[in-house]
């Protein structure tokens, strides 16, 4: 599976995504500071979960995500979560778009949605970085080492976000919340190596020592923008999972790549690291815990075994939307084709935490 060609650039608004284009290009005369129309609309090709639209006006470009229409499962696809987190860190210096208007009110185009700046750099698909020169790849995971740094680092109080999410017991909320989604989606069926998940994680949680942080929960290169020249990273996208969790949770999240073949993720099982001017992983975790303070990872590998299920879970929920009829992505019949191979994965880094 080519994931850029699969996901870059936009094509024409799909059927079921369309809206009443007058509609939206009032709200934007009213709230969005500057806008000068006409407006031309397009969607991009990638966008799992929540639709996401170019805006094009002569003068600039924006970026519209919206709720998906149809029948949705309970508290997700909060655009309005989205919202506020960008705009709380846009303010305390970490790279996001710019957000621009927040809309409620589902008769503007059928359901919430928001604005943001349109960010132009450049998105890396795949995490050996092969359109990057040799010479330059550990900069640019550098750039990725720091840009979650960074985000840990964060004071939530202090950004405006200290009730962004439930204080303490992150793991067993989250493996509670994904194994209850994976277990009610019943149109999306079963999978053994998740039945197992369901059934070991619970039991052997790490003791939580950790300040809650404000964490992404899908931080890939993928959803990255870099800047077009430098190794920089200029705007990290899609915010739909993040809340106030464990640092760790998040972290492991973003170094499933090192564990994770390539082809449908971002994944680096399997590459030759070094030839291909690599950091390792053992490099990699170095370097975080050097700029958050920490002298290691324990259990790192219960971690990684938790995130390669919620992954998996969250799999399980496009493949329940595609028997539902309101997948947002052309291509979700693909990704979901990987479900069961990386359910397995997953019971495997279980293992390598001690698990019969």
């Amino acid at each position: 599976m080519n994931r850029k060609a699969e996901n870059s650039g936009t094509i024409e608004v799909r059927e079921a995504h369309r809206f009443d284009v007058a509609a939206l290009e009032a709200f934007m005369a009213r709230e969005v500071a500057g806008y000068q129309g006409p407006l031309g609309i397009e969607q991009f090709k990638g966008g799992q979960s929540n639709p996401t639209y170019k805006l094009v006006t002569p003068g600039r470009s924006y970026v519209l995500r919206r709720k998906p229409p149809g029948k949705l499962l309970p508290g997700a696809h909060a655009v309005d979560r989205e919202y506020r987190v960008i705009e709380a860190l846009g303010r305390q210096g970490f790279p996001v778009a710019r957000a621009l208007a927040l809309c409620l009110d589902e008769a503007v185009i059928g359901t919430p949605f928001y604005v943001m700046e349109m960010v132009e750099g450049r998105i890396v698909w795949e995490a050996h970085f092969p359109d990057v020169p040799s010479a330059d790849r550990p900069l640019y995971f550098d750039a990725m080492n720091a840009a979650i740094a960074q985000l840990h680092l964060i004071d939530a109080q202090a950004a405006g976000l200290g009730d962004y999410g439930k204080p303490g017991n992150y793991f067993e909320r989250q493996i509670g919340r994904w194994s209850k989604q994976y277990v009610e989606d019943v149109e999306a069926g079963r999978v053994a190596a998740m039945d197992r998940l369901v059934e070991w994680l619970p039991q052997n949680i790490p003791a939580d020592d950790d300040r809650p942080s404000i964490i992404h929960g899908d931080f890939r290169c993928d959803n990255m923008i870099f800047d077009p020249t430098e190794p920089r990273v200029i705007a990290v996208l899609d915010w739909e999972l993040s809340t106030l969790g464990h640092p760790l949770a998040d972290f492991s999240y973003h170094l499933m790549m090192y564990r994770m073949p390539p082809g449908t993720t971002a994944g680096l099982s399997g590459l030759d690291l070094q030839r291909l001017n690599i950091p390792s992983e053992e490099d990699y975790v170095a370097a975080y815990c050097r700029r958050t303070g920490r002298s290691g990872i324990p259990d790192l590998d219960f971690y990684i075994a938790f995130n390669m299920f919620r992954l998996a879970a969250i799999l399980h929920g496009i493949k329940g939307r595609i028997a539902r009829g309101t997948a947002a992505s052309a291509h979700a019949g693909k990704m979901v084709a990987g479900l069961e191979a990386l359910a397995d994965l997953a019971w495997k880094q279980a293992e390598r935490a001690g698990a019969r």
